[in-house]
């Protein structure tokens, strides 16, 4: 996905199928989810640092890998950030998983995360209406909503 793919001022993310490697290539436009009223700045503050501070373009990867380099000891360490796009999810996954582990909590994988909203959604919608508009977002006919041990794990523990 790239930084032109979400338009702050609008509060959508576009995935182009042309160029963002989607589920049965569907081009797709989803709305911020509300699910907090402290995320959204972190997405406006992201998109901020990499135009403003690292002078990235609309057609730099929003989410752009590590640059590694040799440190002042002669090891490889991480120095900033490329302007391509992770080749895999293994980095992504290991980032997840020392954020988690940083904040004291089980490791949830990037897939789980997502579908920790269908939970939400769950939760939050009162009618059916309400529960098939929400679909959109997630970029699928049906909400990801959990099964298995996430499910499992947040309605055995309720917020």
């Amino acid at each position: 996905m790239l930084v032109k793919h979400v338009d702050i001022g609008r509060r959508t993310v576009f995935r182009d199928a042309r160029s963002v490697r989607t589920k049965n290539r569907k081009t797709i436009t989803s709305t911020f989810f509300p699910i907090g009223e402290d995320i959204e700045p972190i997405v406006i503050e992201w998109v901020g640092f990499l135009t403003k501070e690292k002078l990235f373009g609309p057609d730099d990867p929003l989410f752009p890998s590590t640059k590694i380099a040799l440190d002042e000891n002669k090891l490889f360490a991480p120095v900033g950030l490329t302007r391509k796009c992770w080749t895999n999810p293994g980095a992504i996954r290991r980032i997840f998983r020392r954020a988690f582990e940083g904040a004291g909590l089980p490791y949830y994988n990037p897939h789980l995360c997502r579908r920790t909203l269908g939970v939400l959604c769950q939760r939050v919608c009162k009618t059916p209406e309400e529960d098939k508009s929400l679909e959109p977002k997630f970029g699928a006919r049906k909400r990801p909503d959990g099964a298995g041990e996430l499910r499992r794990r947040c309605i055995a523990s309720p917020s």
